[in-house]
């Protein structure tokens, strides 16, 4: 049997640019797991340990997050070199999944998916960690429609390999704020950007920048304003539309300055959808 640390690895998941995805199994509380491991082999020796040591900070941070929207960390190490995270084993899909070819959400699920989102954001900006690639394939829909964002620690060695690789953007700039395409300082409005254009995306099937190339997106990112959602989706309120444009500004001093309030934002908006809905409903 195969395996990577203690964990004996049942089958493969997926892989990605980062690494390989398993489901395995932990014989020591006899539980399966997710374990992730990490491609460093692009690395010089310096970058690399430079790399593992802000991934390992990071991780044993998100690590102690526990909040039902976040996936949780229960292990990190090497094997033989290779270096892997161990994390909770979910049943469900990628957000991503359902917005292949131009699919759209309705209005009251992309609420729902989003309210869940920016709720497990706030919590982690409260303990001080921010995601930095937040995007659809980071999401995870689980039965019951819970949601739960994914990939913390990951994402924190993301951006170390986006600084040492210069000219090279690993994954998809179509969700990064405009002070991540400048190389400028972040917080965690970083964060509420990327959260605003996955919004337009779900609302609209379409991402807010689109382009021929990796360079043509990033420079809308910085100098273009998106459309309005409700220009292409009807069903999307006003304050709906409100909310979409202040997530989405490209000075972070005026987007929301935390979830919590645009957790709160999208909850009151969802319930004005709700009473409005029911209002019909009664007239009928």
């Amino acid at each position: 049997m195969i395996s990577i640390g203690r964990y004996e690895i049942i089958k493969k998941l997926g892989q990605g640019s980062m690494g390989v995805v398993y489901k395995a199994r932990d014989p020591w509380i006899d539980r399966n797991v997710a374990v992730k491991t990490i491609n460093l082999q692009d690395l010089k020796t310096e970058e690399k340990k430079e790399c593992k040591a802000r991934f390992y900070q990071e991780a044993r941070a998100v690590g102690r997050l526990s909040h039902r929207n976040i996936v949780a960390i229960h292990d990190l190490g090497e094997d033989s070199g290779m270096t892997y995270i161990a994390m909770e084993l979910l049943e469900g899909y990628e957000l991503d999944h359902l917005l292949k070819d131009g699919q759209r959400l309705p209005v009251e699920e992309a609420l729902s998916v989003v309210i869940q989102v920016s709720a497990g954001l706030a919590y982690a900006h409260e303990h001080g960690i921010i995601h930095r690639d937040i995007k659809p394939s980071n999401i995870m829909v689980l039965n019951g429609n819970q949601v739960k964002i994914a990939d913390f620690g990951i994402a924190s060695m993301t951006a170390s390999l986006l600084n040492t690789q210069i000219g090279k953007v690993l994954g998809s700039p179509l969700y990064m704020s405009p002070e991540q395409v400048l190389d400028r300082p972040i917080d965690n409005r970083l964060d509420i950007f990327s959260v605003g254009a996955m919004l337009f995306r779900m609302l609209t099937g379409l991402p807010p920048f689109w382009g021929d190339n990796t360079h043509a997106v990033m420079y809308k990112i910085v100098h273009e304003n998106p459309p309005k959602p409700s220009f292409s989706n009807p069903d999307v309120p006003k304050q709906l539309d409100a909310i979409v444009a202040k997530c989405m500004a490209k000075n972070p001093d005026d987007r929301y300055p935390s979830a919590y309030e645009l957790t709160d934002d999208l909850r009151a908006c969802r319930e004005i959808l709700l009473n409005s809905k029911a209002g019909v409903d009664r007239r009928k």
